[in-house]
């Protein structure tokens, strides 16, 4: 008898463990992370294992031609290809529910993907990222800065940036493929209007203007929850542990 109830005294401990519980109480999250340009998903994994030590499910989808997918880079590559990236990850996972984070370049993907399928989607978080219209482009969003960076850049159907050829350590961020910034987003489902999104800006007190400001404030316009944290263009290396607080408030 006594080891019977020792035993069940195990199984208790083990069922009331802090992950099950957060589960139990459906505080749980699916986030499907998309990252920005010239990077992938490599860039995610810290902040994937912290979100996933707190009992959510993360899945980090890597762009055609970027990261780990590098080899299969082309000039051919448009926005498109990357939106399609996105939808058919979340379907042949068979997600539901979705918090779908997009960072910089992310968000004009992002906006593609909910078009598409947001009967998958709870909530969008745009982190740091353009926040397109319909018959916008990523070139033509860009301020006047960003804009004359990525012209003089362009190589070969790609924009290289110099840091992109000055280490060839692995992992690394690569060329983006030129047609990804100035293929035109087209919206056509006025379903996914309805579905919830958040911005999240970050700021760095020394820089102004904020190149992201502005598409804060087109998220205030909408009537979004716009969060503020310092940290420079990539919290996901720089800012993890405020990063991740500030995911999980995303209701």
């Amino acid at each position: 008898m006594p080891r019977l109830l020792a035993l069940l005294l195990l199984t208790a401990g083990i069922r009331s463990a802090p992950v099950c519980a957060q589960q139990r109480h459906g505080t749980h999250s699916t986030y499907v992370i998309v990252h920005g340009a010239w990077g992938g998903g490599w860039d995610w994994r810290a902040v994937d294992s912290m979100l996933t030590l707190r009992g959510n499910r993360v899945v980090r989808v890597t762009l055609t031609g970027l990261g780990e997918r590098v080899h299969l880079a082309s000039p051919t590559i448009g926005l498109s290809t990357h939106i399609d990236d996105v939808v058919n990850t979340i379907l042949w996972e068979d997600l539901h529910d979705v918090v779908l984070v997009g960072h910089s370049y992310g968000g004009i993907v992002i906006t593609g993907v909910v078009d598409r399928i947001p009967d998958r989607i709870r909530r969008l978080v745009y982190l740091d990222a353009f926040l397109p219209d319909s018959g916008e482009t990523t070139l033509a969003l860009a301020d006047s800065i960003g804009a004359t960076f990525v012209r003089s850049n362009i190589r070969e159907g790609f924009i290289i940036p110099s840091w992109v050829t000055d280490d060839h350590a692995i992992p690394r961020d690569v060329p983006q493929p030129l047609r990804t910034f100035t293929d035109t987003l087209r919206l056509v489902n006025a379903a996914a209007r309805h579905i919830l999104a958040t911005y999240i800006l970050t700021f760095e007190p020394t820089v102004t203007p904020d190149p992201f400001q502005r598409f804060a404030d087109r998220a205030a316009a909408r009537g979004w929850p716009v969060y503020r944290m310092q940290a420079n263009h990539t919290p996901e290396r720089s800012a993890r542990v405020a990063l991740v607080a500030l995911l999980q408030r995303v209701p």
